[in-house]
């Protein structure tokens, strides 16, 4: 099996229809600017105990904190993936603060003019519905030739000082020169930051998604991408372009970046590229326990303890940043349910992260739900559990291609009912000890 280098957010090499997640992104020029919120504007919330999410140009450690606290995976939520009003429901109802993955676009960009419109409309009840949520959206390590299909408007030339041209976007631009990672993800391959047409992409895609209300943008395995990018320039360019355009048109005049850093983060100068980081849990399987698993310090890349510090893009400093953790998608191997299965020392139990979790019976979830909420919270001060709300799952022993959190009923009768557990942790009233459960 073909892997990437530190493969992270679900880009391991397998059959390519187990992996084309075709989901969302984009808007195509500045038609759908979201109005932003007046210069200092704070908006009260219920449920969170009074925490403070107010915001505007920069934002503080605290209020940084607060949103990681009440963050959640909804894969493509503003695709309308599963119920959305259901979805909407139970964010509600357990108090989540910010989405991740709501836009989650895996190749297939052809699809992304039309795939806005949805997304525009969506956002927009999510922000009805409570003002301060922040909805995160995806630039990941792919690009196809699908591509070619998309226009460039004249202001993405613009945005970048590049001389305005009547012309598509050229794929082949994008990529290694040297055919690194070309085809890695079986017809996508991994762009090059370095190249100036790969910029243009994402500049285009950020400032889309700026423009539909998105306040924060996940950029994947950013480590693979940079390989000609050995001082970060490149990327420190992207960032300062992005946050410029949000800085001026963003719902609170910023962007909140992320990405997978199996090397602890961007630090260029003493200064962090990223607000924070994020990183799969790194699901360790017991051996002997069947199915059974736990988490663990310095298991293989995990991020616990190596996250960088320096001077965050808002001006405060630290010596570790904060960082989400989560349950990771990245298919199954050829012995799902088997110790040690496959070449790689991710699986567990045969299975990604999240498919091995929703594979578990009710019982044992909300266990270990509890027990890594708890014990991330107790290894690292800077780390936060980002709850499974919706992702998508590969589990061939009982077919389920999604997981959904939501309590099960007529909307969603494949929910899985664990929303009242992450409810109560965030609410803390969940008074279990968070000891590893064992089957």
């Amino acid at each position: 099996m073909n892997i990437s280098e530190n493969p992270s957010p679900g880009k391991i090499i397998l059959p390519a229809k187990l992996f084309i997640v075709v989901l969302t992104a984009v808007c195509l020029a500045g038609w759908c600017n979201a109005k932003p919120l007046p210069v200092g504007a704070r908006v009260k919330t219920e449920g969170t105990k009074n925490a403070d999410y107010s915001f505007n140009e920069t934002i503080s450690r605290k209020v940084l904190e607060n949103y990681l606290d009440r963050s959640i995976t909804m894969q493509s939520l503003l695709v309308g993936k599963g119920n959305f009003d259901d979805n909407l429901r139970m964010i509600k109802n357990i108090g989540a603060k910010f989405i991740g993955r709501s836009v989650c676009q895996w190749g297939e960009e052809a699809e992304i003019p039309q795939n806005l419109l949805r997304e525009k409309e969506l956002a927009e009840k999510v922000h009805k519905s409570d003002k301060d949520i922040i909805l995160q959206a995806c630039i990941f390590e792919i690009v196809t030739n699908q591509v070619e299909k998309l226009a460039i408007p004249d202001w993405a030339f613009t945005g970048l000082k590049m001389p305005v041209e009547n012309r598509n976007f050229k794929y082949a631009a994008m990529l290694y020169p040297n055919g690194k990672f070309k085809n890695q993800w079986g017809r996508g391959s991994v762009p090059d930051i370095s190249q100036p047409e790969t910029k243009l992409f994402f500049y285009y895609l950020a400032v889309s998604y700026i423009n539909i209300g998105i306040e924060g943008i996940h950029f994947g395995q950013v480590e693979l991408m940079n390989k000609n990018d050995p001082n970060l320039d490149n990327y420190a360019q992207l960032l300062t372009l992005i946050r410029d355009y949000a800085a001026k048109h963003a719902r609170r005049r910023m962007i909140l970046c992320d990405s997978h850093v199996p090397s602890g983060g961007f630090v260029r100068n003493g200064k962090l590229l990223m607000d924070f980081h994020a990183f799969p849990l790194r699901i360790m399987e017991i051996p002997g326990q069947p199915e059974d698993a736990m988490l663990k310090v310095g298991h293989t890349d995990a991020l616990y303890g190596r996250s960088k510090g320096g001077i965050t893009p808002s001006g405060w400093s630290c010596e570790h940043l904060p960082y989400l953790v989560e349950f990771d998608n990245y298919g199954v191997s050829k012995q799902p349910g088997k110790e040690k299965a496959g070449d790689i020392p991710f699986w567990v139990w045969g299975y990604d992260e999240i498919s091995w979790f929703a594979h578990q019976n009710k019982p044992y979830r909300t266990q270990w739900l509890i027990y890594a909420y708890n014990w991330v919270k107790k290894t690292d001060v800077n780390g936060h559990l980002e709850m499974p709300g919706g992702r998508q799952t590969t589990s061939p022993l009982d077919g389920k291609r999604w997981y959904y959190a939501n309590n099960p009923n007529a909307a969603v009768p494949d929910g899985q009912g664990d929303e009242e557990t992450i409810r109560k942790l965030w609410a803390g009233e969940e008074k279990a000890p968070g000891d590893l459960p064992h089957k």
